[in-house]
C-alpha cells in the first residue's frame, strides 16, 4: 500500500514536471517549476521499499540519500517558483542558492563519511545515539526543509490576499500542502529526539500510511503534502492552456484568409511572421489579416459574410485608389471579428470547392 502510494505520488509528479519542461523549451518560462516536479517525483520514487532494495545493492541506504537531496532540491524550486508567481522574486534571490548548495553539501559529506548504514530500507533511527554524523545529517536536512517550507507558506499567505481566480486557489492549496509538510517535519524532530534518548530504538513498521499516528506523520502527511503541491502549481497554469488552446485555433481559423490576403496583397507580410510564443504569431497574423482587410476595403460595419465574399471576389489588380483609415479596436473584438470573417471566407470557400468539383 505504501509503495503504491509513494510510487503513484511519485510518477504523477514526475510526468507532470516532464510536461512542464517540455512547455519550457517552448515559453522560455517555468524552468523553476518544472525541475520542482521533476525533483519531487524522482524523491518519492527513490525512497519506495522496491526501489531503496534496488539502491542499497549500490551503496548501503543509498535511495534514502538519493530522495533527501531530491526532496532539498524541490523545496528550493517550489519556493521560487512561489516567489516568482507571487512577484516576490527579488527577496532571498542569492541567499537560496547558496544554503541550498551548502545543505546538499553537509548532506553528502556526513552520508558518506558514516560507516555501517544498512541495507535495503534506510531507516537511521537505531545510529543516531552511535553515529553523530548521522544526526548532523537529519539536522541538516530537516532545518533546511522547515525554512523552505516556512517561507513557502509565508508567500503564498502573503500573496493570496492580493490574488483571484486560479492563481488564488493555488496559493491556497500550498499554504495546506505547507502545513502538512510542517507537520511532517515536527514529528521528524519528535523521533530522533526519542531515538537518540532509548537505548534501543525501532522504529515502528507501517501497515498503512495513516496506519497510526507516527506512521501518518511519516508518510501520509508527506504524499498529501507533494499531491497538493503538484495540484497548487499546476492550477495557476490552466487559464494560460485555455488561452493557448484559444490562440491555436484562432491561427488555424485565420490561416486561409490570412493566406488569400497575403498572395494579394504581399506587401502586408512580415519579414519575420515567426515569434517565439503562440500568441505572438497571433498578434502578427491578426496584424496582416487587418492591414489586408483594410487594403480590401472592408470597413469595421461590414457584416462578417459581406466581409468574407468580398475578400474572395477581389480583382486580380489592386485598386490604386488610397485605402480607408480605420480605427482601432480592442484586442477581444478585434479577434472575434477576423474569427467571424474567417469562419464566413472558409463557408466560401468549401462552398466553391463544392460547386467545380465534378
Amino acid at each position: 500500500m505504501i509503495d503504491t502510494l509513494f510510487v503513484g505520488v511519485g510518477l504523477f509528479a514526475l510526468f507532470t514536471g516532464i510536461w512542464r519542461a517540455v512547455r519550457v523549451r517552448r515559453t522560455g518560462v517555468g524552468a523553476g517549476l518544472a525541475v520542482s516536479l521533476i525533483a519531487l517525483g524522482a524523491a518519492f520514487c527513490f525512497l519506495s521499499d522496491g526501489a531503496q532494495q534496488f539502491e542499497s545493492e549500490i551503496y548501503p541506504s543509498l535511495g534514502r540519500l538519493l530522495s533527501n537531496l531530491a526532496t532539498m532540491v524541490a523545496a528550493y524550486g517550489i519556493g521560487l517558483t512561489v516567489a516568482e508567481i507571487s512577484g516576490t522574486r527579488d527577496r532571498g534571490r542569492r541567499t537560496r542558492p547558496v544554503a541550498l548548495g551548502v545543505a546538499l553539501a553537509v548532506l553528502l559529506v556526513t552520508f558518506f563519511s558514516t560507516t555501517g548504514l544498512p541495507r535495503g530500507i534506510g531507516v537511521f533511527d537505531a545510529l543516531y545515539g552511535t553515529h553523530p554524523t548521522l544526526v548532523v545529517y537529519v539536522f541538516t536536512y530537516t532545518v533546511y526543509l522547515g525554512f523552505a517550507v516556512l517561507d513557502i507558506g509565508i508567500v503564498a499567505a502573503v500573496t493570496i490576499r492580493a490574488s483571484g481566480g486560479a492563481l488564488r486557489a493555488g496559493l491556497a492549496l500550498l499554504l495546506l500542502a505547507s502545513a502538512f509538510a510542517v507537520a511532517y517535519l515536527a514529528g521528524k524532530v519528535v523521533a530522533t529526539i526519542r531515538a537518540l534518548q532509548s537505548d534501543h530504538p525501532v522504529k515502528a513498521l507501517c501497515r498503512g500510511p495513516f496506519s497510526s499516528l507516527p506512521c501518518t506523520l511519516d508518510v501520509g502527511f508527506p504524499a498529501v503534502s507533494v499531491l497538493l503541491i503538484v495540484v497548487g502549481l499546476t492550477i495557476p497554469a490552466i487559464p494560460g492552456l485555455a488561452a493557448a488552446r484559444r490562440d491555436a485555433r484562432t491561427l488555424r481559423l485565420l490561416r486561409p484568409l490570412r493566406a488569400h490576403l497575403t498572395r494579394r496583397f504581399p506587401e502586408i507580410a512580415r519579414i519575420d511572421p515567426a515569434g517565439p510564443s503562440r500568441r505572438e504569431r497571433l498578434l502578427t497574423a491578426m496584424s496582416e489579416t487587418n492591414d489586408g482587410l483594410i487594403l480590401a476595403e472592408v470597413t469595421p460595419d461590414l457584416p462578417p459574410p459581406a466581409a468574407a465574399r468580398l475578400v474572395r471576389d477581389l480583382p486580380d489588380k489592386p485598386d490604386e485608389t488610397e485605402p480607408p483609415t480605420v480605427a482601432t479596436e480592442p484586442f477581444a473584438a478585434d479577434v472575434a471579428r477576423l474569427r467571424a470573417i474567417a469562419r464566413a471566407y472558409r463557408r466560401l470557400e468549401g462552398t466553391a470547392a463544392g460547386v467545380t468539383d465534378p
